[in-house]
């Protein structure tokens, strides 16, 4: 099976690229994201890896040297091997409890509740708890409002597949930006996640990327409060 040619980067705000990639689950091509940060060293913080090839290698590098690459939750790591091979002076992040999941990985550093040092001047960051099989971290580049959403939410208002629509609207994200039911069924403690978005909700926030469906440009203060509006 031939891979089809990457769009490439683009750009969403200054210091802001995404690059769209596909991706299955279950069988159904439910699409992946990946987003790059430039830091204020000119360095790149990459988010959530998708597959690796040659040309994603080449597109990174004409952007900056990659100084982090990030796994923002305990499912999103399946790419960082090829990447870290390809990057062995950048840093692999990732949340607690991915090295027991993935023993294997290099991992140099493991997310907290407070930004690294490396990113702290521009990226804020906060760990969702209560929901331990998905360990997901959300994050925030100040300069550009831009929220970085990885499984919590989905945001699909066109899709090519059947297969994809008919899951979207089993999972109740067809043409909304809504967290999917997998994520309730997955809190273990409301609470918890509760008071983690709370803390998430006084970021300025006016974009969201998030790694499945569309990125939503505006409004993302108030979209975020009514997708989690259940908990």
């Amino acid at each position: 099976m031939t891979t089809p040619p990457d769009a490439g980067l683009r750009k969403l705000a200054d210091d802001v690229h995404v690059l769209d990639a596909p991706f299955n689950f279950l069988g159904i091509g439910v699409g992946g994201r990946m987003t790059v940060l430039r830091l204020p060293d000119g360095g790149l913080w990459v988010h959530s890896p998708v597959a690796f090839t040659p040309e994603r290698r080449a597109a990174l590098e004409s952007l900056g040297p990659v100084r982090f690459l990030v796994a923002p939750n305990l499912y999103h790591h399946v790419h960082l091997p090829d990447w870290s091979a390809a990057f062995p002076g950048a840093s692999v992040v990732a949340p607690p409890g991915l090295r027991a999941k993935q023993p294997a990985l290099r991992i140099d550093h493991e997310l907290g509740d407070t930004p690294d040092a490396g990113w702290a001047s521009v990226v804020d960051q906060v760990h969702v708890r209560g929901m331990p099989k998905l360990g997901e971290f959300l994050f925030f580049h100040r300069p550009s409002r831009t929220l970085l959403v990885t499984d919590l939410v989905f945001h699909y208002q066109h899709a090519d597949s059947w297969k994809l629509r008919l899951y979207a609207r089993v999972e109740r994200v067809w043409k909304r930006f809504a967290a999917p039911l997998l994520i309730r069924v997955l809190t273990k403690d409301r609470q918890a996640a509760r008071a983690a978005l709370q803390r998430a909700l006084k970021w300025d926030v006016e974009r969201v990327v998030v790694c499945h469906g569309e990125v939503l440009e505006h409004g993302g203060q108030k979209a975020l409060h009514d997708a989690f509006a259940w908990l």
